[in-house]
């Protein structure tokens, strides 16, 4: 298509060409009229195969869309996971878009017209070697220039990926937290952060553009100078008698012909640059993060779980925070894991659910290792309810059923009822069809925590991981809490629980201590706790107002 489309490029030259040659010294209207018609053809023609071409490269950019955004989604969620996300972990999004914006660009056009240089070049020598040798020459200084414009680009497009990955990774996290940037007056500071950065993404940026421009601006003079200087030395040659007079226009539109897809390409090599480096990296992280195979599937798991030596790292980082755990668990058991802060606790847990794959060891469900499972298939039979409770975009319905296509309203009801949340989500605008925002807002940080534990309970999966559920609760959670423990073991489930405060203890009947990412004991729970627990100490009472609350309360050891 572009062969067709280039030699059409050729009609303007030859009709000029025609008029000169034949029509003006014959005064031959009809021979006018004719070449006239002929031209507008082509010209229509041209035309219709340009709009064509044009329509296939966007369905091309849209086709590589098709293909990998799934993969790209996919790198984006896993990223995290792998220790290798930046910045606001968007990059590999945005460079599927810049990729597919240069392909359905003018660019990609540019690069199929390039080819065709030397056909326009020969034709000129045809004319007449000394028009040849213009154009030969402008060919090669515009092949120069698109070499500088490479050199002079390349540096700063990726130092405006880096500023620009910092910048949104800024923007981002004051979004994410605005209410402590405005109750502690940190606005100021962090905009002054995010303003240094925005500073360097536009200096960098800048000086891609500049880059861009000055080249591009010095190529279009050169062509309109060079297109000048053919157009004299064609009039010379008439002057001399060693070319006709349609020569002088006609080479003039064709080395301006010629030398249009390298100015072209220079107007556009700030997009190939940023799609070439965008395409490097989205290659390089499919790499690094291939597409899981899909193992022979599993059935559900009813029986144990068992943890092998497990040794747990934070992605992306050496450094253990979890070393050598070992134990095992049994349909209808509940373990509690408790510890000082920073024991290893929450990494735990996250190793059991599949989120942190182990370094060492094994986790395993009835005897198959979590790395046998996808996390499509894990995920039916884990329920997990982090610290920080993320709810997404939707309805209150949407979130407890995990977002599942067509999700039968009875396993959202059941899940509801048992986290003890159905009375909760009835008094609702909307009830079960109440519509949240991004984070779960417009629903208390207690209510996204209940909401959560239905989450984590619908459709009775084997294992139940609590991460601090009862942090935001009050009494009436926390009961609810206790009674959604007790029916998942009453079920024949697992339920291990994460907690700080004894209270969240109560349904369960084992207990691992946890300290300096080792497990220090390991058995049932009375027998555990009297190691663990010791009374507050009594404050001394100063005023009748002061001792009023006073009372002796049992705490967890906050050391083995």
């Amino acid at each position: 298509m572009s062969g067709l489309v280039n030699i059409l490029y050729l009609t303007g030259s030859f009709f000029m060409l025609e008029v000169y040659d034949r029509v003006i010294p014959s005064r031959s209207v009809p021979t006018l009229i004719g070449l006239a018609a002929l031209a507008l053809a082509l010209y229509a023609f041209q035309g219709v195969l340009e709009a064509i071409r044009g329509r296939v490269l966007a369905r091309v950019g849209a086709a590589l869309d098709e293909s990998l955004s799934g993969r790209v989604f996919d790198l984006v969620v896993r990223a995290p996971l792998k220790g290798v996300s930046q910045g606001d972990g968007l990059l590999p999004l945005r460079d599927l878009d810049q990729i597919r914006a240069f392909l359905s660009g003018s660019g990609p056009s540019a690069f199929f017209d390039l080819p065709w240089m030397p056909f326009y070049l020969a034709i000129c020598f045809l004319f007449h070697p000394l028009i040849g040798v213009a154009a030969l020459v402008g060919m090669g200084i515009l092949i120069a220039l698109t070499f500088l414009t490479d050199r002079a680009s390349k540096g700063p497009t990726r130092e405006a990926t880096g500023h620009g990955m910092r910048r949104n990774g800024l923007a981002e996290a004051g979004r994410r937290n605005a209410e402590v940037l405005a109750a502690m007056g940190m606005q100021e500071r962090l905009a002054a952060r995010w303003a240094s950065a925005n500073r360097d993404y536009m200096n960098a940026h800048q000086a891609v553009a500049d880059a861009g421009s000055g080249f591009g601006a010095g190529s279009k003079v050169f062509r309109m100078a060079l297109q000048s200087g053919v157009l004299a030395l064609g009039a010379w040659l008439v002057i001399h008698g060693e070319a006709s007079a349609g020569i002088i226009i006609a080479s003039s539109i064709l080395v301006s012909r010629a030398l249009a897809p390298a100015e072209l390409t220079i107007a556009n090599w700030k997009g190939f640059v940023a799609a070439r480096q965008s395409w490097h990296r989205l290659s390089e992280l499919l790499a690094r993060m291939p597409q899981d195979e899909r193992p022979h599937a599993l059935p559900a798991p009813v029986e144990t779980i068992t943890v092998e030596g497990a040794s747990v790292a934070p992605p992306g980082t050496p450094r253990l925070v979890v070393q050598d755990v070992s134990f095992g668990l049994r349909a209808g058991q509940g373990l509690g894991i408790i510890g000082p802060s920073a024991s290893g606790k929450s990494s735990l847990v996250r190793a059991l659910v599949g989120v942190w794959p182990p370094v060492r060891g094994k986790v395993r469900f009835d005897g198959a290792a979590l790395d046998q499972w996808t996390s499509g298939d894990l995920g039916r039979h884990i329920g997990f309810l982090p610290q920080e409770v993320e709810l997404f975009a939707g309805s209150v319905a949407e979130n407890i059923a995990r977002f599942e296509p067509d999700a039968p309203a009875e396993a959202i009801i059941a899940a509801a009822k048992a986290a003890g949340v159905h009375e909760l989500i009835l008094r609702l605008p909307e009830g079960y069809d109440t519509r949240i925002g991004e984070g779960g807002t417009g629903l208390s940080a207690g209510q996204r925590q209940r909401v959560g534990l239905a989450r984590a309970l619908y459709r009775e999966p084997f294992l139940v991981v609590l991460d601090e559920p009862n942090a935001n609760l009050d009494s009436e959670g926390e009961n609810a809490l206790t009674q959604a423990i007790f029916g998942v073991r009453q079920r024949g489930g697992i339920c291990v629980v994460v907690a700080h405060r004894p209270s969240a203890l109560a349904a369960l009947d084992l207990i691992l201590m946890m300290a300096d990412g080792r497990a220090q004991a390991f058995g049932p729970k009375d027998e555990i706790l009297k190691r663990v627990l010791r009374p507050a100490p009594t404050p001394v009472p100063v005023t009748a107002e002061s001792s009023a609350g006073s009372a002796t309360a049992p705490t967890i050891r906050e050391s083995a």
